[in-house]
């Protein structure tokens, strides 16, 4: 029978919780003690304190990530019958929000190395219905932002940054975020500043967007009962935001845990490929992703050795059927990444002991399937 502390797990909410757990109880307490739930102070210091870490002038606190990328088009006026340009390598929320704004969404493909949007692909896809590209900062390193932008001002589109992984990356001087017209955040519990529950945000630094989300997120009213327009009720709850604020304080030094603990996988890893790191800035490793071509097989030796890993994602938006579109077209750098991808342990409580473990077994098991990259 398998100790439970000889797992090693993908996740561990638990660790961090016990480091941190007096001032989130004092938190969680306060806001029970005010009695107030929605749309208060704590949700105000949050955004206040978020907005000035991310490096932009506004923040909004949302429901949850899909929401923030839904609201940021709503807000653009970007809706039924125009599109938006994203990577095919994403969460499926990335596309859900785009649709769930009426929306459609135009993938490109991605580049091998890194699993990021692949910045040649998008001109392709430009046409008299484009209004917006969205760039996903995926497993927590930015997009090459640069060149996105340059298309953005050549053909009048806006950019709108997922920015669900990549809390605290950055992209030369700006954190990611605070580089397109508006950054939409998921604090959902496994990310980097995780909630307790669904939560999430949008940055900006325009003052007429961000008067248009505020009403956006609460049923389209500034006015308490006098709604002007169709909204959404999306707000980021009193209990979330209490948490968030103490979390927030710790981010830069766990993203820098983060960051050790991946230079100290590419140091031991040495039968697997490790995507490649931009030196255009700094990633925040929300996933530690490798590629072999045995990966199933890896995966199913890892799990015998009481190692759990994910793949994120198996199934590119062109062939989910939730999806629906471009199906027929040919995607060749994702459809390599996605069949050879592993997501492996990395979060600011795993040991250097465990990280050892899981970076020896892969190469036990590589090594001894031939499986050098």
């Amino acid at each position: 029978m398998t100790n439970d502390r000889d797992i090693i797990r993908f996740d561990n909410f638990k660790a961090q919780y016990a480091l941190i757990r007096e001032e989130i109880d004092t938190a969680v307490h306060r806001v029970l003690d005010s009695g107030w739930f929605i749309l208060g102070k704590e949700l105000e210091s949050f955004e206040k304190e978020f907005a000035q870490y991310i490096g932009c002038n506004y923040c909004l606190g949302v429901g949850n990530g899909t929401d923030a990328i839904t609201l940021s088009l709503m807000a653009l006026g970007i809706g039924r019958g125009d599109e938006v340009i994203t990577p095919n390598m994403t969460a499926f929320p990335t596309v859900s929000g785009i649709m769930k704004a009426g929306a459609t969404p135009v993938v490109t493909d991605i580049l091998y190395e890194d699993g990021l949007m692949d910045v040649t692909k998008i001109a392709a896809k430009i046409n008299k219905n484009t209004k917006a590209i969205m760039p996903v900062h995926l497993y927590g390193q930015s997009c090459d932002m640069d060149p996105i932008c340059d298309l953005a001002r050549q053909y009048g589109l806006h950019v709108v940054e997922d920015c669900a992984q990549s809390v605290g990356a950055t992209y030369k001087t700006k954190k990611t975020g605070a580089i397109g017209a508006i950054g939409a955040f998921s604090f959902y519990p496994t990310k980097n500043l995780g909630a307790y529950g669904d939560a999430g945000a949008v940055v900006t630094n325009d003052e007429t967007i961000y008067q248009k989300l505020l009403s956006l997120r609460n049923y389209g009213q500034r006015v308490r009962y006098y709604h002007d327009e169709f909204g959404l009720n999306s707000r980021l709850d009193e209990i979330q935001a209490a948490i968030l604020n103490v979390k927030l304080k710790y981010l830069e030094g766990w993203n820098e845990k983060r960051r050790s603990l991946a230079i100290s996988y590419r140091e031991k890893l040495y039968t697997v490929s490790c995507l490649q790191e931009n030196s255009y800035g700094l990633p925040v490793y929300h996933l530690f992703v490798i590629k072999t071509r045995n990966r199933d097989k890896l995966m199913e030796y890892l799990k015998s050795r009481n190692i759990q890993t994910l793949i994120h994602y198996p199934v590119p938006m062109s062939k989910q059927k939730g999806f629906g579109l471009q199906g027929d077209e040919s995607f060749p750098g994702t459809m390599r990444f996605a069949e050879e991808i592993l997501s492996i342990p990395i979060y600011p409580e795993l040991s250097d002991e465990n990280l050892e473990r899981t970076a020896n077994e892969i190469n036990t098991f590589c090594a001894g399937n031939d499986q050098h990259e």
